[in-house]
């Protein structure tokens, strides 16, 4: 598997321990893959980067350090997923504003935010959105 950029390659064993990482909030040692040459916006086999996997698993430490470190917030995944729509599925309001703040945009992919707040009734996380989009 290589990397988004299409430098030297990456090992699957690299790539699913950084998925790991990120999923356990180990952001540290999350940090030091990346610092060590592992792409911030490196994907699994269903299109994920470490953000979204991040945003899913409700590590809000990694994520903020995700999002300093330039990771793409807008990114989709196979399914038409991002950060922030993951955020909003989750209902993690902390998680929601952090990706707001750093510029996510909410009607990003075929599954946006927005739209899973309409999907999953989430009036909640649509008021949050609103009061972001008129600013």
């Amino acid at each position: 598997m290589t990397n988004p950029t299409g430098d030297s390659p990456v090992s699957v064993e690299v790539i699913e321990g950084t998925f790991d990482l990120a999923r356990e909030g180990r952001t540290g040692p999350l940090g030091e893959m990346i610092d060590a040459g592992v792409p911030i916006d490196v994907r699994n086999p269903r299109g994920d980067t470490v953000l979204i996997v991040a945003t899913y698993a409700e590590q809000e430490h990694t994520v903020a350090d995700l999002v300093r470190r330039g990771a793409e917030l807008n990114a989709l995944n196979a399914s038409g997923q991002t950060a922030i729509s993951c955020a909003v599925f989750r209902k993690n309001e902390t998680l929601l504003r952090l990706l707001l703040e750093a510029g996510a945009d909410p009607d990003a992919g075929p599954l946006s935010a927005v739209a899973i707040t309409e999907q999953f009734a989430l009036p909640e996380m649509r008021a949050i959105l609103d009061e972001y989009a008129s600013r």
